[in-house]
């Protein structure tokens, strides 16, 4: 069996470059040949057709979703799927997909885009928002990762400001959940499966992303907690994923994001469970299936 792991040609980093080896390695040991390419020259459109090079699947460490689907269109399978990966990729799409589902998340709006330059932040609109969501409030690009595009908003001033600089960017705003000192439960799931879980705190921001100088630690996950990670799972079908989880003081929990590409190091050195050679194992088992 053949297998490629994709990952960003422009982003490739460390933590990248440790999950597409981690997982080669985990693969090599099942019999899977897997080979590491970029983003790039991986299929195009020929004579109508979309010509992809050879191999039986896909694991698909990036969010660029036209490559996705050019690979999934030709035939091979993806580790997520392209529709996974896109809605995932978009946290708002990610909040449309989980709505009606039973699934807790914090109060959100949709931010209405803006395709003239020069234009000035809607007052109307920017005060409905603090109606609805009180201060502080956090804002949101709809696309990011590593906590690039969130913004804590404190003021009727800072929300403008932050509204003006991402007029023609999609965006919206969040109500804030009050967990403590830049904390969450970052979760891992890998076929439906409830995998591990780690406290992700970060005591200089009030986002707890471990390149943004969080730290992790075990979490033992209770029954409730490893049952709604896993919904969240099936509903995005996902195949494997990072969920992101808010408690608020009164301990309700809330689902804040949701990562396709989830990176998986820190996780593993905190909770001693090798997860890549999980992820391997699924994906032998669902071609052999």
């Amino acid at each position: 069996m053949k297998c490629v792991i994709v990952a960003n040609a422009y982003s490739y980093n460390a933590a990248q470059k440790n999950q597409a080896e981690r997982l080669k390695e985990e693969l090599a040991l099942l019999g899977i040949d897997a080979e590491i390419k970029k983003n790039f020259a991986l299929s195009s459109i020929s004579g109508g057709k979309i010509i992809s090079g050879i191999c039986d699947c896909c694991v698909f460490f990036d969010k660029d979703r036209v490559a996705a689907r050019l690979l999934e269109k030709s035939g091979i399978r993806l580790f997520n799927s392209a529709q996974a990966i896109e809605t995932c990729d978009d946290k708002m799409l990610t909040h449309i997909a989980l709505a009606g589902e039973g699934i807790a998340m914090p109060d959100c709006i949709y931010a209405p885009l803006c395709y003239l330059s020069g234009q000035k932040a809607n007052d109307d609109f920017l005060k409905s928002v603090i109606t609805s969501l009180g201060l502080p409030l956090v804002a949101k690009t709809n696309y990011g990762s590593l906590g690039a595009g969130v913004e804590l908003i404190k003021s009727a001033k800072e929300l403008t400001n932050y509204e003006e600089r991402n007029l023609p960017v999609p965006h919206f705003y969040q109500k804030f959940i009050d967990c403590g000192c830049g904390e969450d439960i970052r979760a891992i799931v890998i076929g439906g499966k409830f995998i591990c879980s780690m406290k992700r705190r970060n005591e200089g921001d009030f986002r707890s992303n471990i390149g943004l100088g969080g730290k992790g630690e075990i979490y033992k996950a209770d029954p409730a907690l490893k049952d709604l990670c896993e919904r969240v799972a099936r509903i995005l079908k996902l195949d494997y994923c990072g969920i992101d989880i808010l408690t608020d003081k009164d301990g309700k929990r809330y689902v804040c994001e949701v990562n396709s590409n989830a990176f998986f190091a820190e996780a593993e050195r905190v909770c001693g469970v090798n997860i890549a050679a999980e992820y391997a194992k699924y994906i032998e088992k669902s071609m052999k299936n």
